[in-house]
């Protein structure tokens, strides 16, 4: 039966896509491939080393602790929002704001 398949899937195969023949078939030959081209590194940015000693270490992720108690105001104030809570600003542009009644 495998093998009354493949001879029918091989005969509608040659009707439906028929090999060329002759002349033709000397056409469908692959072309040489096209060398790539050569792709050079890019120049070197940096041609001097840099000297550690005469360069102050700076971590500007270090908050001095006016700024850590801001942001740690401005992340409860989200917090709070997220349950309807608001914790709005004690003054808004200079003018001191009561609390909401």
């Amino acid at each position: 039966m495998l093998d009354l398949t493949v001879r029918l899937l091989a005969w509608v195969l040659n009707i439906c896509m028929p090999s060329p023949r002759g002349r033709h078939r000397a056409a469908t030959a692959v072309p040489a491939p096209v060398p790539a081209p050569r792709i050079l590194p890019p120049p070197c940015r940096f041609t001097e080393r840099l000297d550690g000693e005469a360069r102050r270490l700076i971590r500007p992720y270090v908050l001095t602790p006016d700024e850590r108690r801001r942001q740690r105001e401005r992340r409860r104030a989200l917090c709070l929002a997220t349950v309807g809570i608001g914790t709005g600003p004690r003054r808004i542009h200079g003018v001191r704001v009561g609390a909401a009644r």
